[in-house]
């Protein structure tokens, strides 16, 4: 059910959703990154390089674009908040506020997985 929320919560909304996916992008790349400097220093096979691009694009990659486009925006940013991808102190006290229902439903997610 898409919630309705003010102008500048949804103008948050989008700053924030594009930082957590370009942090969350950035860490799968840097992975990727470490296969070009084995791959550049002779530690692994022009194939074997390959094979790890091909993996990032069918895995981490997809995953990650599916997630960030296919899902509603204030669950995608709640869901960086609990799960530190975003840190609470950096996010406005009125997104976190408008975002209290979806922070605390996946906190309980979390607090489920945990038990």
């Amino acid at each position: 059910m898409a919630r309705t929320y003010s102008k500048k919560v949804r103008k948050l909304l989008r700053e924030f959703w594009r930082e957590a996916y370009e942090r969350e992008l950035h860490s799968e790349l840097t992975k990727l990154d470490e296969g070009f400097s084995e791959w550049r220093e002779g530690r692994i096979s022009s194939g074997e390089l390959s094979h790890r691009i091909h993996r990032y694009e069918t895995g981490p990659s997809r995953k990650l674009y599916k997630t960030y486009n296919d899902g509603e925006r204030d669950l995608m940013v709640a869901s960086a908040i609990v799960s530190g991808i975003l840190d609470r102190d950096e996010v406005p006290d009125v997104l976190l506020e408008a975002l209290a229902g979806p922070i605390n439903f996946w906190a309980s997610m979390e607090d489920d997985q945990g038990a």
